[in-house]
């Protein structure tokens, strides 16, 4: 591990050829440029730059530590609220920089959802209200408006069917699986244009899995997204495009299938074969 440790302290940011990674013909929904993100002096994200295509979706992944949560967070702004946390770079949506001083993080949150690793519903609150709590908290009164997008994102997480005739149950009583569909369905429900996730069904049984890949799925017909994933067969199964992580550096960016079939760099070839991790 320190041989490898040390070889990851010289190699560059590899970026394979351009028919294995989105072209200048794609339309990038979200780009990160040279985004490098410290803790105090230390950096925990090195000089990354990502170009991401509208309605696909990208896997991140790496072993622990390695900075993809991290990155996660910024492209949402989450690490303006983390003590001693700094980005530097450039992180754009449909050509602007979110990091510009004229740009209100709030409302880029709105436009970049998030969905966490453990799901997180309001306790106290049932899932209707759940699935509209971002609405009122922006204004959102009209009982019509918020039944139309209770049923619509509800459908959009494969969970309408499930739940449409207990909306006003409790929603931790829900599974694990049911939840975090809930989570993603009050995600969409602010009617952002791009969806994080972090390890979204980290904590699941295999069938919620299922159900949770199944959904991701469907979303990127409509929705840009970006997951952080341990389980490298998820990211074969759900994703366009995989980027390696190690040490804070990207490694390798690449169309998901070559990247695992024909990585083009010998540090991703040892971690997709499960020589370290």
């Amino acid at each position: 591990m320190t041989a490898m440790a040390t070889k990851s302290n010289t190699i560059e940011t590899q970026i394979s050829s351009s028919e294995n990674i989105p072209t200048v013909e794609d339309k990038f929904k979200m780009i990160a440029e040279n985004v490098t993100i410290s803790y105090g002096d230390k950096p925990a994200v090195k000089d990354v730059t990502m170009k991401f295509k509208e309605k696909s979706v990208t896997a991140l992944i790496g072993p622990s530590g390695c900075g993809k949560t991290t990155f996660l967070r910024c492209l949402n702004r989450m690490h303006d609220m983390t003590k001693n946390a700094k980005v530097k770079g450039k992180v754009m949506i449909d050509g602007i920089d979110l990091y510009s001083k004229e740009i209100d993080p709030i409302y880029h949150r709105r436009k970049v959802g998030m969905v966490f690793q453990k799901p997180n519903p309001f306790p106290t609150m049932s899932i209707f209200d759940n699935v509209t709590a971002g609405l009122r908290l922006n204004g959102v009164r009209d009982k019509k408006v918020l039944n139309e997008i209770v049923e619509d994102t509800l459908k959009m997480a494969y969970l309408w069917d499930e739940v449409k005739d207990d909306l006003k149950k409790p929603a931790v009583e829900l599974s694990g699986g049911q939840q975090q569909r809930l989570c993603i369905a009050r995600a969409l429900a602010i009617q952002p244009e791009v969806l994080l996730m972090d390890e979204p069904a980290s904590a699941l049984d295999p069938i919620a899995t299922q159900k949770i890949e199944e959904t991701i799925t469907e979303l990127k017909k409509e929705f840009t997204i970006i997951i952080v994933t341990h389980n490298m067969q998820q990211a074969v199964r759900v994703s366009d495009y995989t980027g390696f992580m190690y040490l804070g550096d990207l490694v390798e960016f690449r169309e998901t299938k070559k990247l695992f079939t024909d990585p083009k760099n010998e540090l991703t070839a040892k971690y997709v074969q499960g020589q370290f991790g």
